[in-house]
């Protein structure tokens, strides 16, 4: 199981983002975020949260090591047990609201990432796979997208994000509802990908 700071520097190399520049991203020296990223010292766990949101991966969930007695309120950032997104709206998608729920994934985010609650019938099979409404899904807007994933994309003339499969038949793309009962649309101009969906839970209290 990979540290948090492991995971940040191979995020930095990603980006092409030094210690300099993620220092003056977060308003602190450039020696602390060395000492941060290199394991020399451990931030306080909100810190750990905001170095995350700023290369784009989300928030940590931590699993304390098994048999090691922590102080009261202490935190253990060694493990790194999940991630946490937050929960956001068809509305705002990409940008949630302040203050929003967050959810824990063990997905490792490609970019800005978010869950959305599934609305409507258009993804509920009889079938094979099935979304119905009700399910939460994660959406991670730095993956690519490519025919056969399930994305939330937007199409011309429609205000509001659609969530479908990207299918290709007969030569001709098309965003296609997995409930049968709903057509599918002809992948056009203009239609734009928001997101790949990469996980579907659904929460029972």
């Amino acid at each position: 199981m990979k540290k948090w700071n492991e995971l940040a520097r191979a995020r930095m190399r990603e980006l092409g983002l030094t210690q300099e520049k993620l220092a003056e991203r977060l308003g602190v020296t450039q020696g602390g975020v060395g000492h941060w990223i290199r394991g020399r010292n451990n931030p306080p766990l909100p810190q750990i949260d905001e170095i995350l949101r700023v290369l784009g991966m989300g928030r940590l969930g931590v699993i304390p090591d098994a048999g090691i007695a922590e102080p009261a309120g202490g935190y253990a950032t060694q493990a790194l047990g999940a991630f946490r997104y937050p929960l956001s709206d068809w509305e705002h998608l990409a940008e949630p609201a302040e203050g929003a729920p967050t959810l824990l994934s063990d997905h490792l985010a490609e970019g800005p990432s978010y869950w959305l609650a599934v609305e409507g019938d258009a993804m509920n099979s009889p079938i094979g796979l099935s979304v119905p409404a009700g399910m939460l899904v994660l959406v991670d807007s730095g993956r690519v997208a490519e025919v056969g994933a399930l994305v939330i994309a937007r199409v011309p003339g429609n205000p509001t994000a659609v969530f479908r499969q990207w299918v290709e038949e007969g030569g001709q793309q098309y965003l296609l509802p997995l409930n049968p009962t709903w057509p599918k649309t002809p992948w056009e101009e203009g239609i734009e990908v928001l997101g790949v969906v990469v996980q579907a839970s659904i929460r029972l209290i």
